[in-house]
């Protein structure tokens, strides 16, 4: 069976969501509101199970893994899926893989670079095309190898200002797929609440996310103690249905192909925030 390189058609706007809360409904749930991929966050597994289930219970929603971690599913593992669920519905998922953090990592974390260089490697080898993968890219070396060896970046947990940023230094054509997280709540004391303990634990402690937001301009000061009003402000989108909207255009008036929108609190029924930010947005028809 050939394998259809070409990237996905992810839409304008998708959803991010923990995989242990993608459930076929909620699947058909966005579709329906006309969101064009969901993405699957945790580190879902090598048998991409979840990722399967949704894509079975969907006709047009792209599944996307956002991002399968290199250190916990291996290579061989994951291309054998892919090829199940390219079996099944040709052409509808996109592999996202990533390095993941160094503070989570069970094993040694030497060299994440060239491990996800390896790791490129054995997917080239048993045939995933690299139009069907992107690689979670915030630093500048990471998003070249993106550009390199992907169809591109899905950025986790950045601004406008850096999908500016990326954008430039990765040239016109590779796929930038920025994740904004999101408050439907125009109290804005009452959406820090939700926002910041998701922004302080755990990655206001992992040092690849302090990096990048301080290459932003963000003074360790700002990153301290939850993060300050403006860090959670630049990170978690909040307001009206229309305020959250213009905040997600600015990534792609910065150069982004596609928003994955990640809905707070994320055990919550997100739903209501998804309807009225897709009516916002023009998704549905």
């Amino acid at each position: 069976m050939s394998v259809i390189e070409e990237t996905p058609d992810l839409g304008r706007i998708g959803v991010w969501q923990p995989a242990y809360f993608a459930t076929p409904e909620f699947g058909q749930a966005l579709e329906r509101l006309g969101y064009g991929t969901v993405w699957l966050g945790g580190s879902p597994p090598a048998d991409l199970a979840t990722a399967e289930s949704l894509l079975d219970a969907t006709t047009g929603l792209t599944v996307a893994t956002g991002i399968t971690n290199i250190w916990v599913s291996p290579a061989a593992e994951v291309a054998a899926s892919f090829h199940r669920l390219e079996a099944r519905h040709p052409g509808r998922f996109l592999l996202g893989i990533g390095a993941g953090h160094p503070e989570h990592s069970g094993q040694v974390y030497a060299k994440p670079y060239q491990a996800l260089v390896s790791y490129l490697d054995e997917l080239d080898a048993a045939g995933v095309p690299a139009g069907r993968r992107v690689l979670a890219a915030l630093g500048p070396r990471v998003l070249r190898l993106a550009a390199d060896r992907t169809a591109g970046a899905h950025p986790y947990l950045t601004t406008p200002e850096h999908t500016r940023e990326a954008r430039e230094l990765l040239g016109p054509e590779p796929l930038l797929a920025p994740e904004h997280k999101i408050v439907l709540d125009t109290d804005a004391a009452a959406a820090r609440a939700i926002g910041r303990p998701v922004v302080e634990n755990p990655y206001l402690h992992l040092q690849n996310y302090i990096a990048n937001l301080t290459r932003l301009g963000f003074t360790e000061a700002e990153l301290s103690d939850g993060g300050s009003d403006r860090v959670i402000d630049a990170l978690v989108a909040h307001g009206d249905a229309a305020a959250i909207a213009a905040r997600l255009t600015e990534h792609l008036d910065a150069g982004a192909n596609h928003v994955a929108i990640q809905a707070l609190p994320v055990d919550g029924d997100q739903l209501p925030a998804l309807t009225a930010l897709a009516t916002a947005l023009g998704l549905q028809n």
